[in-house]
């Protein structure tokens, strides 16, 4: 019999995981609410179809007494376009934040994968198939503000 993975799997170990379904894509949603990060870490490579950021998510699996933060890459492949609103691409400085993730399937395996940001801001990457990764690529830092985000209920 097998068990779904836990927070607590991953310990002190970077995160490393993919999506190619809605439920896969849930969880890398949930491990990078309230990721933040200026728009000059947003890239899309039209050649490869690949759309990558590179985020600074708060570090949910293994909650210590101090709010950390760790970066990760999070990378969308198969894109076909991509589309903006509320995102101002000329300011590179801009901070970014990552309230969720969600797919909106077409009619085959196609669809959009839209990351929802704060500020009423969207980035829509239409995709020909839904596969989506985030890992980490940095050691683990305490976030400068020592904050978690708060949302109203």
């Amino acid at each position: 019999m097998t068990e779904d993975a836990r927070f607590e799997d991953a310990g002190d170990r970077p995160l490393y995981l993919g999506a190619f379904d809605t439920d896969d894509l849930q969880v890398i949603s949930a491990l990078v609410q309230d990721a933040v990060f200026p728009a000059s870490e947003l890239r899309w490579d039209a050649r490869k179809r690949r759309l990558g950021l590179l985020v600074n998510r708060l570090r949910r699996e293994e909650e210590r007494g101090e709010v950390e933060r760790v970066q990760a890459l999070l990378v969308i492949d198969n894109v076909l376009r991509v589309a903006s609103q509320g995102v101002d691409r000329a300011d590179r400085d801009m901070i970014l934040s990552l309230l969720s993730l969600s797919f909106e399937p077409g009619a085959d395996a196609d669809g959009h994968v839209v990351l929802t940001l704060a500020g009423d801001g969207a980035i829509r990457a239409e995709v020909e198939a839904l596969e989506v990764s985030l890992r980490d690529v940095t050691r683990p830092y305490v976030a400068p503000s020592g904050k978690r985000p708060q949302h109203p209920e």
